[in-house]
């Protein structure tokens, strides 16, 4: 009775044996190079841990120094602005509603009573909310005051999350402008406010100022859009009562 053997049994086992020998020079090369690799990188930290830790240093210092101006520096100084502001802030809403406006503006500007005017606060706490608000109400108390020029450098410098305040400088800065014999610039900037925010109050008004002022520049086309625009989605504004002759009139001139 003969016995069935399974061909290729041993050389099943050398196969096996290679393959495994071949595993263990590859995983031993692996090591050596991670070994290789890891000795480099000691090499390179040793030879330059001197500069690792000066720039360590300066990192964790400049974190510091950060933290130390944040909270014993630019927030002290940030409230203190705000208490310089409401007096000069004070005087301008005076101003805005006094017969002796001219003076109460000058003195919102540079101050009085032993307390700083908007000017001295722009100066003394640039880079705070309140000394950044200090260049509008300087703007406008130029303008106010028909110093235009001035009017548009403080105003043009204002910058705020306040799509209204945003609004109304854009505006105000288009109505100096207009003073000034640039009408080209002042519809830039009446464009400039109405695009700014979309409220009852603001948008049109500019609108309204970007119309007539388009109109006496000829870009009728616009203008006539600009006063429909009015018309149908400010209803209730005071601007409404306005345009239907304008429509009328453009109309008329195409």
């Amino acid at each position: 009775m003969s016995t069935y053997k399974k061909r290729g049994q041993k050389k099943s086992r050398s196969t096996n044996s290679v393959k495994q020998e071949h595993l263990e020079s590859t995983t031993a090369e692996v090591f050596n190079t991670l070994e290789t690799s890891a000795s480099k990188t000691e090499q390179l930290v040793s030879k330059y841990q001197n500069l690792i830790l000066i720039a360590i240093v300066v990192i964790a210092l400049s974190v510091l120094c950060y933290l130390g101006y944040r909270n014993y520096i630019y927030e002290p100084k940030k409230i203190e602005a705000v208490g310089e502001l409401s007096q000069a802030q004070y005087y301008f809403e005076l101003a805005i509603n006094s017969d002796d406006s001219d003076s109460l503006f000058l003195r919102a500007l540079d101050g009085g009573d032993g307390k700083y005017g908007f000017l001295d606060i722009i100066e003394n706490y640039a880079g705070t909310p309140a000394g950044m608000l200090a260049n509008y109400s300087a703007g406008m108390s130029y303008l106010n005051l028909k110093d235009y020029i001035n009017a548009i450098k403080y105003l043009d410098k204002f910058e705020s999350k306040d799509v209204i305040l945003n609004a109304l400088a854009k505006g105000a800065i288009g109505d100096a402008f207009a003073q000034i014999g640039q009408p080209e610039d002042a519809y830039d900037y009446y464009v400039a406010a109405f695009e700014a925010s979309n409220n009852l109050f603001s948008t049109p008004k500019y609108l309204y100022k970007a119309g007539m002022l388009g109109a006496n520049l000829g870009k009728n086309k616009v203008a006539l859009n600009y006063f429909k625009r009015i018309k149908s989605d400010y209803p209730d504004a005071d601007e409404a009562k306005l345009v239907e002759v304008q429509i009328g009139r453009l109309e008329n001139l195409r």
